[in-house]
């Protein structure tokens, strides 16, 4: 019984995040941004619906699953948005408006003819 609603507050812990992560995407007006609520969150939820799993089923094999999976998850989807959020910026695609530091800015050099930025 109490691991049933350890479970039940797991996952709705992380469907709560799961829909911030929707949210964000839908509602941050740049690619940097969108990527950045998407990934945090996301990743968390996620995270917290396999914990929440494991628990409810209380099986070696299903718990060894989902942590692998979490594990996986965890390593894997922060460093695949870094990249993307990489290759974005040097393809040239524009921050926020009211974005105000930009240290990316000295490492790279605009092509004049393209406006693509070109890591130095």
């Amino acid at each position: 019984m109490i691991s049933e609603i350890i479970s039940l507050i797991l996952l709705l812990a992380g469907i709560a995040f799961v829909l911030i992560a929707g949210i964000g995407v839908v509602r941050m007006p740049d690619l940097f941004l969108r990527m950045s609520a998407s990934t945090k969150a996301a990743t968390l939820g996620l995270m917290l619906i396999l914990i929440g799993t494991a628990v409810y089923f209380r099986e070696v094999g299903i718990a060894s699953r989902a942590i692998a999976t979490a594990i996986f998850v965890f390593l894997t989807a922060p460093v695949s948005a870094h990249l993307i959020g990489r290759a974005a910026y040097s393809d040239g695609v524009k921050l926020y408006e009211k974005t105000q530091i930009d240290e990316l800015q000295e490492r790279y050099t605009t092509d004049k003819s393209t406006g693509e930025s070109i890591p130095e």
